[in-house]
């Protein structure tokens, strides 16, 4: 770090004034940042990275099945509505946070430590999401790996693990276009290669008794595991490399199978159904809930990707811009593909013979079980099956990346002198940790434990997370102290807009989902499965949990400090002594001198050294340094 500072100064850089310092390119990225800790080689590397980790398989199985039942086109509207009211305000929220400070969900707290249990239950909840999802890019390598055949497996039956039930649908109707009676009582081949071989389902009770481990999707678990290590290895300088491929590819391949997708012979049915706008549907109160449902989860708000992302910047990097790009393009992926799935939705119910609504279906059972057997129907269909799940996977490992690297970066920050020089190994150890819990789901009865964990990991308990979040920096840290904070980083405050959000519109709408949540509530089923009462509870612990240990965090906050109850609550509340910017160089007003080992009185004379000069930034910082100085006197 001396060695760089030294070369710094004997080459003094003299940025434009015209230019603010997040326009200022790619320069000297590193003199930003606290050395020890790392740091993106690039901003491009952050920016891909958000892309890659909002931008998920809920994008291709979860957005078009709830665009159609909801009103098809019509559901834009809303969608659009909660984007703008939740997504966009709420994303920037958690950006800035983790820029300003260059620190992790749980040390992100020192804004507020009498909050901390809300980074806590963000760990918490990010860690068993991390563990199941890494079971779905399991089961999309072991459909990547059975792709690579001259015929797909689940094209016919006459295999051990197909039943008298199944029957090839293609081409069952007869001549005057009429279904079988008995057509309904049947299963597909890709139907019961997925739950009879892949999933071996009928080696289990229930889930009680999960059966024995499948081997093949322990090793496939197993893979994706080390796939996922290796590419966090050195952090975000080694998973901001994998990012370039992993979150533009997909984008690729998506592209071949929209073109290859409208030109089948029925591809205008399955769009039609897709986006005929039913307008009548917007005067109900569940479309606006799905609305904002698929919003809050798509964008990955309240899980510490973002947060932690944003960590790894450069304290004046243009979050705003990026906020916009990246959730801007996250809807129009959604939307996109829509038109990719129900275009080869279209042509299977034109050659099945069947309404589209009897072949669309949403989560794991498009992926693996509805499209696949589309796929069977295609010309060349190995190499669009292997197109499809290559998507798939590499749609999935930007958001394990970003979970793991969440759980690292908390905890290492935590302890940066024990964690920070062996955090290869520290992550190795979490991957190992994750995978051995995680071996439940390879049994005959995992696919009951996913769906538990699926639908209770971060439901409710997450929602209480980002609500909690944003009451305490606009409410407790208060609204016009984060303005300014983000003045500091970009130049300019946020507008009217975004402190309405932050202030009134966006809790409350959080808070609204919560209510619906718990008053729609809904035991979890699997199929004709049925959950028993102990595992509902257990889900609903799981639930729970999260939310306890912002209790928890508050008794710990309060019972560390002196004095009376309301003293105690005070205190905790405040801001610790050494928030605000990691470097020294960007303290100026209520941070000037109070970072750890400071010997600048004044930031600003550490600025004027670097650059030889004052910048548009430092006009920035003198407008903020007279601002305190003004409310000061104004108090007084």
């Amino acid at each position: 770090m001396k060695k760089l500072q030294g070369a710094h100064l004997r080459k003094p850089v003299t940025p434009d004034l015209l230019m603010t310092p997040s326009d200022q390119g790619d320069v000297d990225l590193d003199v930003d940042f606290a050395a020890d800790r790392g740091n993106w080689t690039g901003k491009l590397d952050f920016l891909l990275s958000c892309i890659g980790y909002c931008v998920g398989l809920g994008n291709v199985w979860r957005f078009p099945y709830r665009a159609y039942t909801n009103g098809g086109g019509a559901f834009l509207v809303p969608y659009f509505l909660m984007l703008a009211i939740c997504g966009i305000p709420l994303f920037f929220l958690e950006l800035s946070l983790g820029q300003f400070s260059s620190l992790g969900p749980l040390a992100v707290w020192k804004i507020s430590p009498l909050f901390k249990g809300a980074g806590a239950a963000m760990l918490l909840i990010v860690g068993l999401v991390a563990i199941y999802y890494n079971m779905i890019i399991a089961y999309v390598l072991f459909y990547l790996f059975a792709s690579l055949t001259s015929n797909l497996p689940w094209e016919h039956c006459g295999n051990w693990w197909n039943t008298d039930l199944c029957l090839e649908h293609r081409g069952s109707k007869d001549g005057n276009g009429a279904l079988p009676l008995n057509l309904t009582s049947t299963v597909s081949p890709s139907e019961e290669y997925w739950s009879r071989y892949v999933l071996h389902i009928q080696g289990s009770q229930g889930i009680g008794s999960p059966g024995h481990i499948r081997w093949n999707l322990c090793l496939c678990l197993l893979l994706a595991w080390v796939i996922v290590y290796l590419c966090i290895l050195k952090g975000v300088k080694s998973s901001g490399k994998v990012v370039y491929f992993t979150a533009t590819f997909p984008y690729l391949i998506l592209l071949m199978l929209l073109v290859r997708g409208v030109t089948l012979p029925g591809a205008w049915k399955g769009i039609q159904f897709y986006l005929t706008p039913q307008f009548h549907h917007l005067l109900s109160s569940k479309v606006w809930i799905e609305a904002a449902l698929q919003i809050f989860y798509s964008l990955g708000v309240g899980f510490g990707g973002l947060l932690t992302f944003a960590s790894y910047n450069t304290f004046h990097q243009n979050i705003y811009r990026d906020t916009f790009i990246v959730t801007l393009g996250n809807a129009i992926t959604s939307i996109l593909a829509g038109f990719a799935i129900f275009s080869v939705l279209g042509y299977m119910s034109q050659e099945l013979g069947v309404p589209v609504d009897q072949v669309a279906k949403a989560g794991p059972g498009l992926a693996f079980v509805v499209y696949p057997q589309a796929m069977t129907m295609l010309p060349l269909s190995p190499f669009w099956s292997f197109l499809f799940f290559f998507m798939l996977l590499t749609l999935g490992l930007d958001s394990q990346f970003a979970f793991l690297e969440t759980i690292v970066t908390a905890v290492t920050d935590e302890f940066p002198y024990y964690l920070r020089p062996k955090k290869a190994v520290f992550s190795g150890l979490i991957c190992v940790a994750m995978y051995l819990l995680g071996l439940v789901l390879t049994t005959d009865g995992g696919m009951y434990w996913l769906v538990l964990l699926d639908d209770y990991s971060a439901s409710f308990g997450l929602m209480v997370v980002v609500i909690t979040t944003c009451l305490a920096v606009t409410r407790v840290y208060g609204i016009q102290r984060f303005c300014r904070d983000i003045h500091m980083m970009l130049g300019f405050k946020p507008g009217f807009y975004f402190r309405a959000c932050w202030l009134f519109l966006s809790p409350a709408t959080l808070l609204a989902l919560l209510v619906y949540s718990i008053v729609k509530y809904q035991p979890s089923e699997y199929g004709s499965y049925r959950f028993p009462a102990w595992a509902e509870l257990l889900g609903i612990l799981m639930g729970l949990l999260s939310c306890l240990m912002i209790p928890a965090g508050m008794l710990v906050a309060v019972l560390r400090e002196e004095g009376s109850l309301w003293e105690r609550l005070q205190q905790a509340s405040r801001p610790a002594m050494d928030w605000g910017p990691s470097l020294e160089e960007n303290r100026t007003g209520m941070y000037v001198a109070t970072l750890a080992g400071s010997q600048s009185p004044k930031p600003l004379m550490v600025h004027m050294r670097k650059y030889g000069g004052i910048t548009s930034f430092e006009n920035t910082a003198i407008e903020v340094d007279r601002e305190i100085a003004e409310e000061e006197e104004s108090m007084m």
